[in-house]
């Protein structure tokens, strides 16, 4: 843990020669990005709304595909069914021009060289989200629904509600995708010096424990073998932000510009 704090402290020595911001600007440029990011986040909503009947078929599919029913209990569930599916599609749709939001209130702290990593960072932010929402949505979801309603509790009647599929549909997708960032984070941790492929490699095992204890958090299934399912392709990514850290670290990469430079 000591070496951790060590590149913590080397990263923002090795930054202090950049071009500072106050409180005050960094606030204003906070809200800002913030300010934009909403608009293009409601335009995304608006769009999505357009076309909440074919989004809600999608959330649907998984139990029509069962022949399992949905109930509501109170008259809103419905429409905030339309308008949840609806936010989430219009953010999927604005996230290339949140994401850029984001890229200018942190580019500040990064030097000139580092910018041009603008198009793969939202490349991969969304693809990975989207690989996550895709294995959420075509396996864990419908597996999970079939062993938890189907299965286990073959011997009742289901009843599942608006309001209980919605978040259970939410909580699935929207773990899995973030959790398919963890290249992303170890990406900027690399870039700004404070992990390494070595660290990374040295501190696997402390990676997998993590990687299971988030598993076990998320999974929907009670099963061992459907943990498993869910930590695999974090362990995978994991070892593929091992890679992506070799390549951008500061030591890797101030070398070859050295060596440009003469």
């Amino acid at each position: 843990m000591a070496d951790l704090v060590d590149s913590v402290r080397a990263a923002v020595t090795d930054r202090a020669e950049l071009p500072g911001m106050s409180l005050m600007e960094h606030l204003t440029e906070l809200r800002k990005r913030l300010i934009h990011a909403t608009v293009y986040l409601l335009i995304g909503f608006a769009v999505a709304y357009a076309f909440h009947e074919r989004l809600y078929g999608l959330v649907q599919k998984p139990l029509d595909d069962l022949h399992i029913a949905l109930n509501f209990t109170h008259p809103t569930d419905g429409l905030n069914l339309y308008l949840k599916t609806a936010l989430l599609g219009g953010a999927i749709l604005a996230s290339p021009f949140i994401l850029y939001q984001l890229w200018l209130f942190i580019s500040p702290g990064m030097y000139a060289n580092e910018k041009r990593y603008v198009v793969p960072f939202m490349a991969a932010t969304i693809g990975l989200f989207m690989a996550g929402a895709w294995f959420g949505y075509h396996w864990v979801l419908p597996g999970a629904i079939k062993v938890l309603v189907l299965d286990f509790g073959k011997r009742f009647h289901p009843i599942l509600t608006i309001e209980d599929y919605t978040q259970f549909f939410l909580a699935v997708i929207l773990g899995l995708g973030i959790c398919f960032e963890l290249p992303i984070l170890i990406f900027f941790l690399s870039l700004f010096g404070i992990v390494d492929a070595k660290f990374l490699i040295k501190h696997i095992r402390y990676a997998i424990l993590v990687i299971f204890l988030i598993s076990a958090i998320i999974c929907p299934l009670p099963d061992p073998f459907s943990m498993i399912l869910f930590a695999s392709p974090m362990l995978v990514l994991y070892l593929l932000g091992v890679g992506v850290a070799y390549f951008v670290h500061p030591s890797r990469r101030k070398p070859k510009e050295a060596s440009k430079a003469a």
